[in-house]
């Protein structure tokens, strides 16, 4: 693929690699970018009322928000969910589903992305949409949304979300997650649109590879560098929303970055900068120890003992 062309300058932080994952991104996501209008029946709800004097600034077209995907607007992590619903439909054997059950096991245990898990999660779901089409994956994906995820959605988050779109912004998702996942996501949330890992294809047919790398950590920053260079934005008027340090690449780029749901390394950054925190769970202590909600009979039970297993070792 081609460079865009219009990226500002950036930190050497990013790898080649890094900047054509968010070049990618960015392109995809103007290609596919949605109507702001939300559909009917889409009305959330917050936890609390959010009181932030003055922000977002009502009519200011040169801010936007960009929000992380996995546990900051949906519980628990979109590949996953994709994965058992692809699973639902026999696009892999079980052996597979035990794999996509315990590294979502650990997700939910130890609270924070592991690049290995996620990795690997990515390359197994690489392997399985290769040789199919997109516009079959993009179908079989909405079904997954309904299935999988219109139940994990944060209303607090999604609160958040929306006070952008009222007050005229253009809300994105950023997320390591198939950008044709994360745009059926954005569009069922009322969102303008989604960033996100773009997967090569040929004649719309899946080729089994990525185009630079996932995004994630740095590849997210360059994206939303990117797509702000593109859409004329302001970046100190951005807001930028997310659960991981991973992401703290992207959330130092804006003016208002928030962390929600924070994992303990970001709580801890956010506090020493004096960036807003929202956490939105309940019983977070109890989350890191419990059993997540089944991914498959007897599945999930061998992955959970495993993810338990592991997660004790590296304490």
């Amino acid at each position: 693929m081609a460079a865009l062309g219009w990226l500002t300058p950036r930190r050497r932080s990013a790898t080649a690699r890094s900047v054509l994952a968010g070049e990618a991104a960015a392109e995809a996501a103007r290609k596919s970018s949605l109507d702001a209008e939300r559909p009917d029946g889409t009305e959330a709800e917050a936890d609390a009322p959010v009181e932030e004097p003055g922000f977002p600034v009502v009519g200011d077209d040169r801010a936007a928000a960009f929000f992380d995907l996995d546990n900051t607007v949906m519980q628990g992590a979109a590949i996953f969910h994709f994965g058992r619903g692809l699973y639902k439909r026999k696009f892999f054997e079980r052996r597979e589903l035990t794999r996509f059950a315990w590294q979502q096991a650990w997700f939910r245990l130890a609270g924070v992305e592991d690049p290995e898990h996620m990795q690997d999660a990515r390359d197994s779901a690489l392997s399985i949409v290769k040789g199919h089409r997109v516009s079959e994956l993009m179908s079989i994906g909405e079904e997954i949304y309904d299935e999988y995820m219109a139940d994990r959605i944060w209303p607090g988050t999604r609160a958040l979300a929306q006070a952008h779109l009222d007050a005229g912004q253009k809300v994105w998702l950023v997320t390591a997650a198939p950008v044709e996942t994360a745009t059926i996501i954005a569009r069922r949330l009322g969102l303008t649109g989604a960033l996100g890992t773009v997967a090569e294809s040929v004649g719309g047919v899946y080729t089994g590879r990525l185009v630079g790398e996932p995004l994630h950590g740095p590849a997210k920053a360059e994206a939303v560098r990117a797509l702000a260079a593109a859409e004329g934005l302001d970046l100190a008027r951005c807001a930028a929303y997310s659960d991981s340090h991973n992401d703290i690449p992207m959330l130092s780029l804006v003016g208002h970055p928030y962390a929600i749901n924070p994992d303990s390394k970001l709580r801890k950054h956010a506090r020493a900068r004096d960036w807003r925190l929202r956490d939105y769970r309940t019983g977070r202590k109890a989350a890191k120890v419990g059993i997540p909600a089944a991914a498959g009979v007897g599945a999930l039970a061998g992955g959970t003992a495993a993810a338990v297993a592991l997660h004790r070792r590296r304490r």
